[in-house]
């Protein structure tokens, strides 16, 4: 078996044709069959069913699929240590934006320090996202606000974090005090991320919680975008406190909600185990450690640390 029959297989069941699949690894198609055949008869099963109008994976070829996703990647970590001489591993790490805000650059000082020849890899994109780069095989870990129980994760409870009110000053119908319910927000005009973002599952379900409705006038998906609008006097938002660490320097009004349902919860989860690297399970410590160090300091306003039992 050799590792390009791999990457071909993995190719054509991405597309679902031989024909675009040869033509994005740019071979021929009969030798794209030819090795897929190969393959096939080394295995002794079949792994693709071909018809009219395309390919697609047979039970043994999704089951196949996991373990050549897998294989690949480690080939490649494999590849890139014995290009670097003093490599100790590789790790790729996902995160919502309004997490990394406050995570990822202490996250990465602790690596740096502690294991200077790990790579990291770090990507930034909304929750859902990165719950099908786990499932891809293209993350080790990543900070989730749901799971998705019927994969096979490693899911530790990190953190619950509350919601605050983050407005600029002067704005209209903003109440005054040390903390605010949903209730008193009803008139207060708020720029929020659209219903494809997690973080609005939340506030919705929060307001529907206490029986009101938020006052929406426009949403915007990326965290900058929204936090400059919040900033140019447009309305106000609604964020995690994770957002809220950063707002407070940004001379913005940053007050928590006081209802105790407004919050989420952050999750690490993880390939289990036995598919992690030593550099992947290191990182996993350092996460641990570096959000128990950001709340006890209280970097992380609105955050209760959770045990690893915690429903």
């Amino acid at each position: 078996m050799e590792l390009r029959q791999l990457r071909y297989f993995l190719k054509v069941v991405e597309h679902g044709s031989l024909g675009r699949a040869a033509l994005e690894l740019n071979v021929g198609t009969s030798a794209l069959s030819q090795q897929i055949s190969k393959l096939e008869n080394e295995l002794s099963t079949r792994l693709l069913t071909r018809s009219s109008i395309g390919v697609s994976p047979t039970p043994a070829g999704i089951a196949f699929q996991h373990h050549a996703q897998l294989t690949l990647r480690q080939a490649e970590n494999a590849a890139q240590a014995a290009q670097r001489e003093r490599m100790s591993g590789y790790v790729s790490l996902g995160f919502a934006p309004s997490t990394s805000s406050v995570l990822a650059l202490p996250l990465i000082a602790v690596m740096r320090q502690r294991y200077p020849n790990i790579q990291l890899h770090m990507v930034e994109m909304l929750s859902g996202y990165l719950s099908s780069q786990l499932q891809a095989r293209q993350l080790d870990l990543a900070i989730l606000f749901h799971s998705d129980p019927g994969r096979r994760y490693r899911v530790r409870p990190l953190l619950d974090e509350k919601l605050f009110l983050i407005s600029p000053s002067g704005l209209p119908g903003v109440p005054s005090g040390d903390s605010v319910t949903l209730a008193e927000l009803t008139q207060v005009p708020l720029v929020l991320p659209s219903d494809q973002h997690g973080l609005r599952s939340t506030i919705n379900n929060a307001f529907t919680h206490s029986r009101c409705e938020p006052s929406v006038v426009m949403n915007v998906d990326g965290l900058a975008l929204l936090m400059e609008t919040v900033k140019a006097g447009y309305a106000a938002t609604i964020q995690p406190g994770a957002v809220a660490a950063r707002a407070g320097e940004q001379g913005l009004h940053v007050v928590q909600i006081a209802d105790a349902h407004a919050g989420r919860r952050n999750l690490l989860v993880s390939l289990p185990d036995d598919e992690l690297s030593p550099a992947a399970l290191a990182a996993r410590v350092a996460i641990l450690e570096t959000t128990r160090e950001l709340v006890a300091n209280g970097r992380w306003p609105g955050a209760h640390l959770l045990d690893e039992h915690d429903a």
